[in-house]
C-alpha cells in the first residue's frame, strides 16, 4: 500500500505545475503535458529511492513471510539448537513466561565463519516458532543520503509490529553494527543509533531481533550489550560427525550409486562449512549431468571435493619438460616433508595436473578433527609447505615464482606465532602489529621463526632425496597418484 501523504504531495506537485505553467498551454500543450510526466516520474523515483512504502528498496527484496523451515532442517549444531529451543517455546506460548514475570530476550547474535548455518537456524527459530520471519542485509540500510539508514530501520520495525510476535533477521550486522567513529560515518552512527533505540523501546517487546555476522569482534559494545543481542552464540564449522549428517541430508531424493562412501567424503573435508557440504553435493550432481549418468559416483564427489579446494582442473595446459621436471620435485618434496614430520595426516592424493592457479598440489586429510595446534604441529606445517621451495633449490638450485603461494602461507603462520600466539622470543603476550614500535622486531622474530624452518626442511630434503627423486620420476609419468597408490611406491621404494 502507498502511503496517503505521498498521493496527497504527488498531486499538488501537479496542481502546482499546471498553475506555473498555465500561460504556455495553448502554444504548446504537449511539450507541456510531456515535461510534467517526466517530472512526476522524477518526483516518484526519488520517493523509492529513499524506501518509502513497500514499494521500496528494502520490502521489494526481501518480502516477511511464514518460514517452513525447522531444526529438522539443520544437521548437528546440536547444543545451539537446545540453547535456542527455550526462545522458541517463549514465542509460542508467551502466556506462561509472562506470568512468571520473565520477558523474551531482545536478541541474539550469532556468529561464526562463512558458510556454517547462520541464516539457517534464524529461519528454523521461526519454522518452529510459526510466526513471521522479516529477513534483510545490514549493507541494505546504508545509503549515500543522510538520514535515509535511520528511516528505514524505523519503517522495518513499524512493519515488524504489524505481525509481532515476529522475528527480525539482520544479515552481515556488522555492515551497521560496527563501532561507532566520532566524525567519519555520521550517517552509520545514525543509522546504528536509530537500530539500538528500537531495540530497547517498549512498543517492540513482541519482536525478536537475530542478528548475524563473522566479524563479532568489531561490533559496537552498545549492541552487544544486555537487554539487547543479549545472547551470543558461536555457530563453528563442523566436526566430521556433524559433516555426515549434513552430506546426508543433502543426499537425500538424490540419485547415489552403490559406491557412494560418505564418511570417506566427511573424513576428507576435514574444515569445511555446510555451506561447503552442500556445494560438493551440487558439484557432484553436475559432474554426473555432463557425463550422461544416471547416478551421482563416489569418484565424482572426489573430483568435486578437488575442484573445491584446487580450482578447476586445467587439462588443456600443456607444461613443457623442464616445468613438468621442476613440478614433480617440487609436490614430490612437499610429501615427503609431510611424511616425515606429521603422521595424523595422510596423503590423499598428489597430482602435477594444472588446477586453478596450482600447477600441481598434495592434498591432506587429518585422521580426527583437531582444535588447537602446538608450537610444534605449527613448525611442522611451515616445513611442509616449504618442501616444494626446499626440493626446487636442492635438485635444480634454482629459486622459482611456484613457491609464492607457499611462502604466504610460511609468513602467515609466523606472523600469528609472533603476533598472537606468544610463541617468539618477544614473550608470551599478544603483540599489536600496527604497533610502528614494535614492527621491526615483529619481523626480526618472523625471520628468526621461518630460518629456523628453512634449515630443518633443508635437513629432510637432503636425507630423503633419493625417495623424493623417485617419487618425482613415477608423477611425471602418471601425472597423479592417489593415497594407497602412494603407499604403495614408497613401498616399493624401500624394497629395491
Amino acid at each position: 500500500k502507498v502511503d496517503i501523504n505521498i498521493i496527497y504531495g504527488a498531486i499538488a506537485f501537479i496542481i502546482t505545475l499546471i498553475l506555473f505553467f498555465k500561460p504556455y498551454i495553448i502554444s504548446g500543450f504537449v511539450p507541456l503535458v510531456v515535461g510534467i510526466l517526466m517530472i512526476v516520474a522524477l518526483f516518484l523515483l526519488m520517493f523509492k529511492m529513499q524506501g518509502l512504502g513497500d514499494k521500496g528498496k528494502v520490502y521489494d527484496a526481501d518480502k516477511s513471510e511464514n518460514t517452513h523451515t525447522t531444526f529438522k532442517d539443520v544437521a548437528g549444531l546440536d547444543e545451539e539448537k537446545h540453547e535456542l529451543i527455550e526462545i522458541v517455546d517463549f514465542l509460542k506460548n508467551p502466556k506462561g513466561y509472562l506470568d512468571m514475570g520473565a520477558k523474551i530476550p531482545k536478541g541474539i547474535l550469532l556468529y561464526g565463519k562463512p558458510g556454517t548455518g547462520k541464516t539457517l537456524i534464524a529461519k528454523a527459530i521461526a519454522g518452529e516458532a510459526g510466526v513471521p520471519f522479516i529477513s534483510m542485509s545490514g549493507s541494505e540500510f546504508i545509503e549515500m543520503f543522510a538520514g535515509l539508514g535511520a528511516s528505514r530501520v524505523r519503517k522495518l520495525f513499524e512493519k515488524a509490529k504489524k505481525m509481532a510476535p515476529c522475528i527480525i533477521f539482520i544479515d552481515e550486522i556488522d555492515a551497521i553494527g560496527s563501532k561507532r567513529e566520532e566524525e567519519n560515518n555520521k550517517e552509520g552512527n545514525s543509522t546504528l543509533n536509530q537500530l539500538l533505540a528500537e531495540m530497547t523501546s517498549d512498543d517492540n517487546e513482541d519482536i525478536l531481533i537475530i542478528g548475524a555476522t563473522n566479524r563479532a569482534d568489531i561490533l559496537d559494545s552498545a549492541l552487544t550489550r544486555r537487554g539487547r543481542l543479549d545472547r551470543h552464540i558461536h555457530v563453528p564449522n563442523p566436526d566430521k560427525n556433524t559433516r555426515l549428517a549434513i552430506l546426508k541430508l543433502y543426499v537425500k531424493n538424490k540419485p547415489m550409486a552403490e559406491d557412494v562412501d560418505l564418511e570417506e567424503i566427511a573424513r576428507r573435508t576435514s574444515g569445511c562449512s555446510g555451506a561447503d557440504m552442500e556445494g560438493i553435493i551440487t558439484e557432484g550432481a553436475m559432474l554426473a549431468i555432463r557425463a550422461d549418468a544416471e547416478e551421482i559416483t563416489q569418484e565424482m564427489l572426489l573430483k568435486a571435493i578437488d575442484r573445491m579446494v584446487a580450482g578447476l582442473e586445467r587439462k588443456s595446459t600443456e607444461m613443457i619438460e623442464f616445468e613438468k621436471d621442476v613440478v614433480s620435485h617440487h609436490e614430490a618434496g612437499h610429501l615427503m616433508v609431510s611424511m616425515v614430520l606429521d603422521g595424523s595426516r595422510k596423503p590423499n592424493k598428489i597430482t602435477i595436473v594444472p588446477h586453478g592457479e596450482a600447477l600441481g598440489y598434495v592434498s591432506y586429510h587429518e585422521e580426527e578433527d583437531r582444535f588447537i595446534k602446538t608450537r610444534e604441529e605449527l613448525m611442522h606445517n611451515m616445513l611442509t609447505s616449504l618442501g616444494g621451495l626446499v626440493s626446487e633449490k636442492v635438485f635444480f638450485n634454482h629459486e622459482s615464482t611456484g613457491c609464492s603461494s607457499d611462502l604466504g602461507t610460511v609468513t602467515a603462520i609466523a606472523k600469528r606465532m609472533v603476533t598472537k600466539y606468544g610463541m617468539s622470543d618477544l614473550g608470551k603476550m599478544a603483540i599489536d602489529e600496527r604497533n610502528g614500535f614494535m614492527q621491526e622486531k615483529i619481523y626480526d622474530e618472523m625471520k628468526k621463526i621461518v630460518d629456523e624452518a628453512y634449515e630443518k626442511t633443508y635437513n629432510i630434503v637432503m636425507e630423503n632425496k633419493e625417495v623424493i627423486h623417485y617419487i618425482a620420476s613415477e608423477l611425471k609419468v602418471r601425472e597423479t597418484l592417489e593415497g594407497v597408490e602412494i603407499e604403495e611406491l614408497i613401498q616399493q621404494f624401500k624394497m629395491d
